[in-house]
């Protein structure tokens, strides 16, 4: 059972074990007169070949008050593409797939990307951001959710209480992030969040100074979970990166534009468990490896914004002081483990530090030498402002895609 703790600058909403399924879809069932409801499920088409889909998918055919699912499909040829419109052919909500390799949306990506107005790699922040675009598109929903489509222990009460607190009229909530413990087969996992975020920013803090935006960072107790909530009307408005750094860079762009009283966290899951990335010590542009680097570039570049200068020796006295914070978040995990029976590897949970320690001195050395970077992907606003039909022409693309391959 989750305690009733509020820790730091957002409302914490827990799961006291008090409430029914029943009755909390019964709720939300009135809330979508005045609220409608959708949900976003960025996918590769890899994540239909496995268990973990199929079974969310079974478990959405039950949901009773979405309006709309979007499903952003990345990787996938034109007979994929088919399949996938079959896959989710028996969701009895309305739903529209984005065949996002498809050349309807290939050349709307290419003619804005030729006025610098376009994601401008592959990933997650890609998917998300053109399934965001088909929201505003479609105009059929006040309050959307989003959730990876990898999760092992998939149940609907997720949804439930991942969308209730931006669903809910009598709530002021314009954003939600989901939490949960990360333990699954005798073992914790959630590494990057554990044995980097957490440490980094509290090393953050010690080096940098008082920053109220660190303590709000502090105050998620999974910001790197892929599974949040907002009104519809955040949408518009919101710069997201497109690499790693897609849950921080969303956390940044809601401090930014909304006072931490419209914000929230809620606990959405008693066991979570889904796609491990590797640890890819080998490899800098793939797992974890990759994903902490660019974690690290999105700090980095938040703070520069708030004023805050760095230098070759200010990050060195980063590193420094990370590395030994980390190291003593490992002793706690070890003792955590051990009251509660689970298996703890310290030797490998070191290893994954001292990646993270090296890793960290890469993006601050990335972030002094590419002072022109820009990483966001453009807000709708801008490019709406553009191109005022983009909208239009987005929901025609992927419905004229939907109607065209449907049953062929």
């Amino acid at each position: 059972m989750g305690d009733f703790y509020q820790n730091g600058i957002i409302t914490t909403l827990h799961n006291l074990r008090s409430r029914s399924l029943e009755d909390l879809e019964k709720e939300l069932s009135t809330f979508k007169k005045h609220r409608p409801m959708g949900l976003v499920l960025p996918s590769l088409f890899s994540e239909l070949e496995g268990p973990a889909l199929k079974h969310i998918v079974e478990e959405l055919k039950q949901v009773p008050y979405l309006e709309e699912i979007v499903i952003g499909l990345d990787r996938a040829d034109q007979s994929q593409y088919e399949f996938a419109l079959e896959y989710f052919s028996g969701l009895p909500q309305r739903h529209h797939v984005l065949w996002n390799d498809g050349p309807r949306l290939t050349a709307l990506d290419e003619e804005l990307k030729a006025q610098d107005l376009a994601p401008t790699e592959m990933g997650k922040g890609r998917n998300v951001w053109y399934c965001f675009g088909y929201v505003l598109a479609s105009g059929r929903t006040k309050s959307v959710a989003l959730h990876d489509c990898d999760i092992l222990t998939y149940q609907r009460d997720l949804v439930a209480r991942l969308i209730y607190p931006v669903a809910n009229p009598n709530f002021n909530y314009m954003f939600c992030k989901g939490y949960y413990a990360r333990v699954a087969d005798s073992k914790m996992n959630g590494r990057v969040s554990r044995l980097l975020v957490t440490p980094l920013i509290r090393a953050l803090k010690k080096v940098c100074g008082p920053s109220d935006f660190l303590d709000y960072l502090d105050s998620y107790r999974y910001p790197l979970a892929g599974e949040f909530s907002f009104r519809t009307d955040v949408i518009s408005d919101l710069r997201i990166p497109s690499d790693w750094g897609l849950e921080v860079g969303v956390l940044s762009e809601m401090k930014r534009n909304y006072a931490t009283n419209r914000l929230c966290q809620v606990d959405i899951a008693d066991a979570y468990d889904h796609k491990h990335q590797d640890l890819s010590a080998d490899d800098a542009n793939a797992g974890l490896s990759k994903m902490s680097t660019d974690i690290c570039k999105a700090l980095f570049r938040k703070l520069a914004t708030n004023g805050e200068v760095f230098s070759n020796e200010k990050f060195r006295t980063i590193k420094a002081t990370y590395y030994r914070i980390a190291l003593d978040f490992i002793e706690s995990y070890q003792n955590d483990a051990i009251i509660n029976g689970l298996k703890f590897d310290r030797h490998f949970e070191e290893q994954a530090v001292e990646l993270f320690a090296q890793n960290l001195m890469g993006a601050g050395a990335y972030f002094l030498d590419n002072p022109m970077d820009t990483p966001f992907i453009p807000s709708w606003n801008r490019v709406i402002s553009a191109f005022p039909d983009v909208m239009e022409r987005l929901q025609e693309a992927v419905e004229l895609d939907n109607k065209e391959f449907c049953g062929s």
